[in-house]
């Protein structure tokens, strides 16, 4: 009977070592989703998308609305942010740690909808953003092992 309990107890935690191990597998990557004008929120959410970055993250940052204008080619924010004193950069813009982060190999698309709500074509955008389809994205949003961040 006591062998009998222990299989049973065995048994029943393989499913949940399964996910265990299969959330692991996913508990990587993040998905950014970034709508804001304001340019210490887009410049804060660089900030920590390069973090995140930093500490392994697979990062995947959704530009919308407003903040779409970050990925077109020449775009420049109207003003620098300052840094805290711990950062070596003292100022940055929010267009340039896009780029950064982009170079260290993070993907980037805007929403679906902001080019056909802007004067903007893809030829616009920098080189390697993309336009993203709602369905990956929504894929995203409902996977639990992927968390999302909206600024």
């Amino acid at each position: 009977m006591h062998k009998t309990l222990v299989m049973a107890g065995v048994l029943a935690l393989v499913p949940m070592v399964a996910t265990a191990d299969s959330h692991d597998a996913e508990s990587d990557k993040a998905l950014m989703i970034l709508t804001s004008d304001a340019v210490q929120t887009q410049s804060m959410a660089m900030i920590l998308g390069n973090a995140m970055r930093q500490q392994g993250t697979d990062l995947h940052i959704l530009l919308c609305d407003a903040a779409g204008d970050l990925a077109v080619d020449g775009y420049e924010s109207e003003a620098a942010v300052n840094t805290p004193p711990s950062n070596p950069a003292g100022k940055v813009k929010p267009e340039g740690m896009l780029k950064m982060l982009m170079g260290e190999g993070v993907s980037v698309d805007v929403c679906a909808i902001y080019l056909p709500n802007t004067d903007y074509t893809q030829e616009d955008l920098l080189e390697g953003v993309g336009v993203a389809a709602p369905g990956p994205i929504a894929e995203m949003m409902r996977d639990p092992a992927i968390p999302v961040f909206s600024f």
